[in-house]
């Protein structure tokens, strides 16, 4: 019997899969990966499904990570939270804010689940992950042994870790661990939270501010279907950046710490006047350009179509080309998603 995915991608893309379990512990889970490996069919384990866009019907076994639980454990200077993989991740950084212990706040509003964080290293407005995490726990899929990673361990890069590499299709993340430093320090480098006064703030003003600006530059998936900023802040090098600076100097850029300059991806494709462009039932939102949305009951070769078109017009007027953020899911698998829109 093939199960819609319809509710399980926030695309809300209607492809089916031929089988749907809900893993709500670790054996569970095990137990469904290993019945449809040795059955030959691909299994996929998804969070929130707020990360994917499914290309076909899925061939296999989707399995959702509901593993949940808190714990908090204090040390002098600092607060680590053990955190399983199917928590909600907003309502994590609400957790953790009500409770007194900021340090998530930049990242407010980011949806998904916890255990999918460390795969995308996932960042927004100046904090990235890493900067937190302390380890992840995973479970080898094969022989259901259990590994504790340290940060370190996670090859963090931009959007990216192990988990996207070596340990992709191998591991299965259970738990994530985050330090929290009792000495807060607030971040604020962008948008609406470099207008907050750093003397008097308090970590309440920057997850107050950070939820305004997501909530009115960003689609609600429930309303609009959409997988968040669909395209990676493309990271170009210093001479590149000049040139292009040069050309156009309002263009936001950032350096980062090993010589390169982060790009806006969403200021790229604004410049090319794409707020509003469809493709069937795709289209790029008129408020952020970064986010395709299902705007009337897209395909899913709708999204890929616009997604070429966007890349096209910012490669051919920029010479940067854009990769997208999301993962793309075929038949049997994740699938390059670069080659998918060239």
């Amino acid at each position: 019997m093939t199960r819609s995915l319809k509710p399980w991608n926030t695309f809300g893309i209607d492809h089916c899969a031929e089988n749907i379990v809900c893993a709500e512990n670790e054996q569970q889970l095990l137990s469904a990966w290993q019945h449809s490996t040795h059955e030959g069919l691909p299994v996929l384990i998804l969070g929130e499904g707020s990360n994917v866009l499914f290309l076909d019907d899925y061939s296999g076994t989707v399995i959702l990570n509901r593993i949940k639980g808190i714990e908090v454990r204090e040390t002098a200077d600092a607060w680590h939270l053990h955190v399983g993989a199917g928590e909600n991740w907003h309502q994590l950084v609400r957790f953790a804010l009500e409770n007194n212990m900021p340090g998530l706040e930049n990242l407010a509003l980011i949806p998904g689940c916890a255990g999918s964080s460390p795969i995308q290293n996932i960042g927004a407005y100046g904090v990235e992950l890493r900067q937190i995490c302390e380890y992840v726990d995973c479970i080898e899929l094969a022989t259901g042994e259990r590994q504790r990673l340290s940060a370190a361990e996670c090859e963090f890069g931009y959007r990216d870790s192990i988990f996207k590499h070596a340990y992709q299709d191998r591991f299965v993340i259970v738990a994530v661990g985050f330090q929290l430093a009792k000495t807060w320090q607030p971040v604020l480098t962008y948008g609406d939270l470099t207008r907050l006064d750093p003397k008097t703030v308090t970590p309440r003003d920057v997850f107050d501010a950070v939820c305004h600006m997501r909530m009115t530059k960003l689609p609600d998936p429930k309303v609009n279907g959409n997988a968040g900023s669909f395209f990676k802040n493309p990271v170009v090098s210093t001479a590149y950046a000049d040139v292009l600076l040069a050309k156009f100097p309002k263009a936001p850029h950032y350096p980062q710490a090993d010589g390169s300059v982060k790009l806006a991806a969403g200021w790229l494709i604004d410049q090319c006047q794409l707020k509003g462009h469809t493709e069937g039932g795709a289209a790029v939102h008129q408020q952020q350009a970064l986010v395709l949305i299902n705007s009337n009951n897209a395909q899913s070769r709708d999204v890929v179509q616009l997604a070429h078109y966007v890349r096209q017009q910012v490669g051919n007027k920029f010479d940067v080309w854009l990769e997208p953020e999301v993962r793309f899911i075929g038949h049997e698998g994740e699938v390059s998603a670069v080659e998918v829109i060239k």
